[in-house]
């Protein structure tokens, strides 16, 4: 059995929990491990970017950190509040955990922000939701990180992504990280998701 804890902050984008809500769902189904998805945040209701109301089934405060085996980080707007719980000081001392314990720890768009915060992309490459005069890249920068202008990077346990447009790649990254790449492109069949070019991996947000 394979745990990823998912941390849901106020003002979540839904597309981007969805992503790790639906894939590791289906490997969960029909793939080689079974995989449990738990999601947590700071409150009992969410209000998400775009107005959907959300239950987590647990406060991150109810949960042992330490009996899971990756982390996954949906991104979200700062007019919903996202920054608020996103870059409070739990969510930050999770993120350290994981990180600190070599575990897979997969962020979508702005979420790479808060590992920045959290300090720990300092000399490691990443990238997060970047346009021409954005503050997301400025702010990545601060905190040490390696910007890498594209729309997923890599850099050992820890997975970054440039927009909700990344979120389901994002998913199947870290769904092969847990388990194996057989079992991520037997998923990624069954639910009739493409491969991506290697052309999309290298196009960079800001020409």
């Amino acid at each position: 059995m394979k745990r990823v804890l998912m941390l849901l902050a106020n003002g979540v984008e839904p597309l981007e929990m969805a992503a790790f809500t639906d894939v590791l769902g289906w490997a969960d189904l029909l793939g080689e491990y079974p995989i449990e998805l738990v999601n947590a945040g700071l409150r009992k209701k969410i209000v998400t970017t775009f107005g959907l109301t959300l239950n987590p089934s647990f406060l991150l405060s109810e949960v042992d950190v330490s009996s899971f085996d990756a982390l996954a980080l949906p991104g979200g707007f700062e007019p919903s509040g996202f920054y608020e719980e996103a870059l409070s000081e739990p969510f930050l001392d999770t993120i350290r955990h994981f990180v600190e314990s070599g575990k897979p720890v997969a962020s979508v768009c702005v979420s790479s922000v808060c590992l920045g915060v959290a300090g720990v992309l300092r000399d490691r490459n990443a990238t997060t939701y970047h346009q021409e005069g954005g503050k997301r890249k400025g702010q990545l920068l601060e905190t040490g990180a390696r910007f890498i202008d594209r729309p997923i990077v890599v850099d050992d346990n820890i997975i970054t992504s440039s927009g909700p447009g990344t979120a389901t790649e994002v998913a199947f990254l870290l769904l092969e990280q847990i388990t194996s790449a057989d079992n991520a492109a037997f998923i990624r069949k069954k639910m009739r998701f493409a491969t991506p070019d290697q052309a999309w991996y290298e196009t960079p947000q800001v020409p």
